[in-house]
């Protein structure tokens, strides 16, 4: 992170925030050059930032049409199918790739001239490529708990919003804040740190101006869960940004939403406007505004601190911590960055009290998740479960598997890799997965077929970390293209794998990466060893294997 570069762009700030200049520049040097004159920014700085994103600089950039090529689409096995049905239409090089458009639970995924299209649409592709068809995506939303919590309806705007005056109004910020600490939320993005804590540290900090930062940059392939929330209950999240900005003397709320997800766009700009007409804050001693900044195709912007730095206009990397956000955070000040389902949780605990929302749950895991059940279930879609459900009897629910499968992917690409035989020893919560060596993260669901070769599937994790890398640190920018490379060969029998190499490979990721991507993607592959190392053992060197075996044997 450039200290100089952050305080040159926070002079703009968030009216003419530099990322969107960037974005809008569209990649050309020229226009570029403008930026840079501008911001007072140096034109390689300005032209670098704007190589990190897929849609802005690169091979990638500018396609008419994007095939995903996400590890749920993957396993489904038919994007190949569906760029032929694009070619068909469209030239080659007009066709891009994605890693993921959150329509896990129907695949065939693909995304034209900016719109989303999944499923039975493919048979459609003249329609929709001729005169914009729209999609017929359809899923299951579906609530286990005698009321929701997150599926919560919200019939009256005006009436869901009365709720922030009257408790601002008979509570002071302390005592709102304790409920938040009290009700046990964790965050929902995956790592699960106490929402309540976090608020408070932030509302501790003395600044002239603080930030509330949405992360809706669900790039995990096979997640959803965010999607629904900004396309079907936009604000209950805008809420929880609110009472967050009240609680911890902020008056700026952004919401980060990618740019595969053109629905969550328009209809949380859509809240955002029914939001400012209520004139909610005309009458209270507090201001606050909501700002949609729109993502341009990088994965790694779902860490928070790379997150800042997009919006900030720098390159999207991963920053060292201490300090962590709280502290200083967006344009170097204190910040609250949660994600999604996090915010959304918060009108519910304020409504019906902290120890209602605590009493759900298990252990530490408390209140309700959000589950992305992909195309392996006859019933995929999104449900909302009490955190501590047995995962067997979820997955009875969403009606039992769709295809015989060996293995789930949880959590994400950097999650647990889960064998069959091990779902009877799951429960949906943070402790669970933690115990068992698996990791519930933003717990998307994907099956993995039976005749899913892992050798390859393995190389997928690693090629898509080394694409996605912010490239800070070396264990993951090297580690995970050395990884790639040594599936790579060792599948097409050029050069087999050595155990002792691959072991102290995937340990110095883990532990020498700065963030969870590096640090993450060798869970699932340690998972592939553990559980199928029979189906793998065909990868590896004779020779490499004997010398593992003669060393157990001498410790």
């Amino acid at each position: 992170m450039s200290e100089n570069l952050q305080q040159l762009s926070s002079r703009k700030g968030l009216t003419e925030n530099l990322f969107e200049k960037i974005i809008q520049a569209g990649g050309e040097p020229v226009r570029l050059k403008e930026v840079a004159k501008t911001f007072k920014i140096g034109k390689a700085n300005v032209y670098g930032a704007s190589t990190a994103y897929d849609f802005i600089q690169g091979p990638n950039a500018g396609k008419k049409a994007y095939v995903c090529n996400g590890s749920s689409c993957l396993c489904a096995g038919k994007q190949e199918f569906v760029k032929q049905q694009l070619q068909q239409h469209l030239k080659d090089d007009e066709i891009g790739h994605v890693s993921c458009i959150g329509r896990c639970h129907e695949n065939l995924s693909f995304q034209y001239q900016g719109k989303n299209y999944s499923g039975k649409d493919i048979d459609n592709i003249k329609a929709i490529i001729d005169e914009s068809a729209p999609s017929q995506e359809t899923y299951t939303i579906e609530c286990l708990l005698a009321k929701p919590l997150l599926m919560e309806s919200i019939e009256q705007v005006e009436s869901y919003y009365q709720l922030f005056t009257q408790v601002i109004q008979s509570q002071n910020k302390q005592s709102l804040l304790e409920q938040i600490v009290r009700s046990g939320l964790r965050g929902r993005g995956g790592a699960g740190f106490p929402t309540g804590i976090k608020w408070k540290a932030c509302a501790a900090e003395i600044a002239e101006q603080k930030y509330i930062v949405c992360n809706a940059d669900e790039g995990d392939p096979g997640a959803f869960s965010d999607r629904y929330l900004l396309e079907h209950r936009p604000h209950a999240v805008l809420f929880g940004m609110l009472m967050a900005g009240y609680l911890a003397g902020a008056n700026w709320g952004v919401l980060y939403i990618r740019d595969e997800y053109p629905q969550s766009v328009e209809n949380t700009q859509k809240a955002i406007d029914e939001f400012e007409k209520l004139n909610l804050l005309a009458d209270l001693n507090f201001q606050f505004q909501f700002k949609i900044i729109r993502g341009a195709g990088a994965y790694i912007c779902g860490e928070e601190t790379a997150l800042l730095r997009s919006i900030e206009g720098q390159r999207p990397m991963v920053s060292v911590r201490p300090p962590f956000p709280t502290v200083k955070g967006l344009f170097g000040k204190p910040t609250i960055v949660n994600n999604v389902e996090t915010f959304a949780s918060i009108h519910w605990i304020l409504a019906h009290s902290a120890e209602s929302f605590a009493a759900l749950g298990n252990g530490r895991s408390t209140g309700t998740k959000l589950l992305s059940m992909d195309s392996c279930f006859n019933r995929p879609g999104i449900y909302e479960i009490e955190m501590g459900m047995p995962l067997k009897q979820m997955i009875d629910i969403a009606g039992g598997f769709s295809r015989p499968l060996k293995a789930l992917h949880i959590g994400g690409p950097l999650g647990g890799l889960v064998p069959i035989e091990k779902i009877e020893h799951l429960t949906l919560d943070f402790e669970s997965f933690q115990t068992q060596g698996f990791l519930l993260g933003h717990a998307s669901i994907i099956g993995i077929p039976v005749e899913q070769d892992l050798g390859k599937y393995i190389m997928h994790l690693f090629d898509f970390t080394e694409a996605e890398s912010c490239g800070k640190c070396f264990p993951c920018r090297i580690g995970a293209t050395r990884g790639k490379e040594m599936f790579r060969d060792a599948i097409t029998k050029e050069n087999l794998l050595d155990k002792v190499l691959l072991d102290d490979l995937l340990e110095t990721m883990e532990k020498g990466s700065l963030c969870a991507l590096g640090g993450g993607v060798p869970l699932p592959v340690k998972n592939a060893l553990q559980y199928f190392f029979a189906e793998l053992t065909h990868l590896f060197d004779p020779q490499s294997l004997k010398k593992i075996q003669a060393l157990e044997k001498s410790i």
